[in-house]
């Protein structure tokens, strides 16, 4: 169902749009950098919370982007209409509520998640929050008009749009942090400026363009949307969950110290960058499983989802020894403490050594059994492995055997290898076959 040149037409423009998004968080954070390590900190307490809230309306948009690939799959352009329209409208109105949530509970909210945490901190932290929150219903719009796009197949778009938002948000932050001395707010203005603009493109390419049908009609239609919430909502939940313990290990990270908030924050940024054909990989199997799924051909599905899988891992393996070999120059770039530089060196290393190891396994292949439908399984190993893994053994690590911040990480990667063995072992046995072709039966 799909030459080289058509997998390479869709996987190339998602690592690129991966790949800016990475890049621009860094400029983000460096920028930032120059008005203290408290202003990195606040920022990244802000982004622990909003990528929980924003993985929701994330999550709905995989579920509708599974859902229209397999129509696609079935040539039904007729639905495919219906399942747009119907992605926007769930989309849009959870991300309204989350707005209205964090906007009326800003300190309330960042209080009960970190507790006691340094006065300078909390209020970078409630500043950015503010801002975040006014642009959850433009980033969800974008989402759901980027996931169409790349449902079809035409990954192109929603990198030439997310180019001209980082390239926006980079001027942006010129202009307010050291242009206007606006600090934090500006960094948050300059988001918020570069979020919306992109869903009023998003969705102006979407009426124009002709891609992706989409209905005009405004109305909830009820078997779609059942179709979408059955991808949209275990992914959310599971989404939600991992959201939630990477909070709660913030929050145990955050007693360590600034240092250690800071350390993790740069590690994470920069550690992103070996991550991003995990995740381009990952956005490309909903489209090329859910399409084969669609059109029945099963076998087809099998293969390329393994094939994907080894162009993640060529990839995650390159850029993790760059990273590794390169780390000392990187971390100067962030005008750190030696203290700090000292710990986000250590960090970058387990990290990468871990992402090259097991990382595509345990968030890449998982997407090709969300695309045939087999979403309850990946939910039930993810909650699971999260908190006994990810949050117990943290706790254990970090706590009772005193590694700090490296306790923490330990207990993350050990959360990626249950993972990953769950997952393969879902694969090899064909259980997940089962589910191929759910979502495109026809309603009775």
């Amino acid at each position: 169902m799909f030459t080289n040149k058509q997998l390479r037409r869709l996987v190339i423009p998602l690592v690129l749009e991966q790949l800016l998004s990475v890049t621009i968080g860094m400029a983000d954070t460096m920028m930032v950098a120059s008005c203290g390590e408290a202003a990195v900190s606040g920022i990244s307490l802000v982004d622990t919370i909003s990528v929980l809230l924003i993985g929701m309306f994330g999550a709905m948009a995989s579920g509708g982007a599974v859902t229209v690939a397999q129509y696609i799959g079935k040539k039904d352009r007729e639905k495919v209409a219906r399942a747009s329209n119907q992605l926007f409208l769930s989309v849009g109105a959870l991300a309204l509520v989350f707005m209205a949530l964090a906007l009326i509970a800003n300190r309330q909210i960042l209080s009960l998640i970190y507790g006691d945490i340094d006065g300078e901190v909390m209020g970078n932290a409630r500043i950015y929050f503010y801002f975040n929150a006014v642009s959850f219903p433009f980033l969800g719009i974008y989402n759901s008009g980027a996931a169409l796009f790349r449902a079809v197949g035409n990954s192109k778009v929603s990198m030439q749009v997310s180019l001209f938002s980082n390239l926006l948000n980079v001027a942006g932050n010129a202009l307010f942090i050291y242009g206007f001395q606006m600090g934090v707010s500006g960094a948050a203005l300059s988001t918020l400026i570069s979020r919306s603009l992109s869903a009023l493109v998003i969705c102006f390419l979407l009426l124009h363009k002709g891609d992706v049908p989409v209905s005009r009609k405004i109305g909830i239609d009820k078997p779609i949307l059942h179709k979408i919430l059955y991808i949209g909502v275990p992914n959310g939940l599971e989404n939600s969950i991992f959201q939630v313990g990477k909070i709660l290990v913030s929050s145990l990270t955050a007693s360590f110290g600034t240092a250690a908030i800071t350390a993790n924050a740069v590690t994470g940024n920069v550690g992103n960058f070996q991550l991003i054909p995990a995740g381009a990989v990952g956005a490309a199997i909903i489209t090329v499983v859910g399409q084969c799924v669609g059109a029945g051909e099963y076998r087809q599905a099998r293969r390329y989802l393994f094939r994907l899988l080894r162009t993640a891992y060529f990839f995650v393996a390159g850029i993790g020894v760059f990273l590794i070999i390169f780390r000392e120059p990187i971390c100067g770039l962030y005008q750190l403490s030696p203290e700090t530089t000292q710990l986000t060196g250590l960090l970058l290393v387990y990290n990468c050594i871990c992402c090259m190891l097991v990382h595509p396994l345990s968030f890449a292949l998982p997407n090709g059994l969300r695309a045939a439908g087999d979403v309850r399984y990946t939910m039930v190993v993810a909650i699971a492995s999260m908190w006994v893994c990810r949050i117990g053994l943290a706790y254990l690590l970090a706590k009772g055997l005193n590694l700090g911040v490296l306790g923490v990480y330990i207990a993350m990667t050990v959360d990626w290898l249950v993972r990953g063995i769950c997952f393969v072992t879902r694969v090899l046995t064909g259980k997940w076959e089962k589910y191929m072709g759910v979502l495109t039966k026809e309603e009775t």
